[in-house]
């Protein structure tokens, strides 16, 4: 088979990212040796590392909003001498297509999309109704256009051990107990995020049946801890409030040690799906059948009302009942079945 040399432009958002993952699976299947690079941004950067195949994981300088040609120019420059023989772009923004045409890259795949005729050559057409899933689009891509898509594997991140050690002996985590890690935050919005109230519920149910509780996020998710903890009173004091205290690459290794994840829609909730924990995801703003946890061990918690999904950062009703009344006894009864012997 002739030698390839891929490059993969990465999306921006840490579920997408993770959500790729089955495309660069089929992208290496066929070849003993990795073949792909990912130019990822920083904050993605950490799930590429924890994905098997990658040669290399290039974090790009460019700033998000800018197009900075000058910076677009060194970069393209810098990826010339690297042989790529193909570009594949994630996102659907011209920017994200500049480099690889800059840099000269022969065959340069990626959907349609603000005007990137020319920069793109090997343009694809989005069927939305045969590929309704996001894994979907991404797969497809690694078929020559009009082929058969493939079916993805589900994505797999692989945590890094020594990490992991490191950071549960220097945050003095416990393991001794069944673990239940929340997730309250989501990057996209408020619409997408389970009350408080609900999170601090849940939480006071599993402490009371002997279970740890420790709250997983960014520093962009503190806020969403804190209202958790001030929600739960009392039993918050038990609760370990890991929120901004790691970084993603951390984050993603110490949910490998869950009994179970419950989780908004979110980064973290692909990530614990991928590393093969159970998870209980919650949804309301958003779809299930287009970012759904891929994991056989996750459960989708919804309810059904006709203005949901409306992928709406905020409620643009209101009322906000696709997660308010979104019950923590159910999410409880899902979350404890999970966990061992707890």
């Amino acid at each position: 088979m002739t030698q390839q040399r891929l490059l993969v432009v990465a999306p921006s958002w840490v579920g997408d990212a993770i959500l790729s993952e089955p495309l660069l699976a089929l992208l290496r299947e066929p070849y003993e040796e990795p073949i792909v690079d990912v130019l990822a941004t920083p904050w993605c950067a950490p799930v590429y590392a924890r994905m098997r195949g990658v040669r290399r994981v290039i974090a790009s300088p460019l700033a998000h909003g800018k197009l900075n040609m000058a910076a677009q120019r060194a970069l393209a420059a810098e990826l010339a001498g690297n042989g790529y023989t193909r570009a594949i772009v994630l996102p659907n923004s011209w920017k994200s297509a500049l480099v690889p045409w800059l840099a000269r890259i022969p065959r340069r795949t990626g959907y349609r999309g603000e005007f990137r005729y020319g920069l793109l050559n090997d343009v694809r057409r989005l069927d939305a109704k045969a590929l309704p899933r996001l894994v979907d689009r991404f797969a497809a891509l690694a078929a020559p256009p009009g082929a058969m898509v493939p079916m993805p594997p589900a994505p797999v991140l692989v945590p890094d051990a020594a990490n992991r050690s490191a950071a549960a002996r220097a945050l003095r985590l416990r393991t001794d107990k069944p673990v239940a890690v929340l997730c309250p935050g989501a990057e996209y919005g408020p619409a997408k995020r389970w009350p408080p109230t609900h999170f601090a519920d849940l939480a006071a149910k599993l402490l009371a049946r002997d279970a740890q509780v420790w709250i997983v996020g960014s520093p962009n998710d503190k806020l969403a801890a804190a209202s958790v903890l001030q929600a739960a009173g009392e039993p918050g004091r038990s609760i370990r409030d890991l929120a901004g205290r790691t970084d993603l690459g951390t984050a993603i290794d110490l949910l490998s040690l869950a009994g179970v994840v419950v989780s908004n829609d979110s980064g973290l909730m692909h990530a614990a799906a991928a590393v093969g924990v159970p998870v209980v995801a919650l949804f309301g703003s958003s779809s299930p059948s287009y970012t759904p946890p891929l994991s056989p061990l996750a459960h989708v918690v919804r309810i059904d009302i006709a203005c949901s999904p409306c992928f709406k950062r905020e409620c643009p009703l209101g009322h906000f009942k696709c997660m308010r009344e979104l019950d923590p006894q159910t999410v409880y009864n899902l979350a404890h079945a999970a966990l061992p012997s707890a």
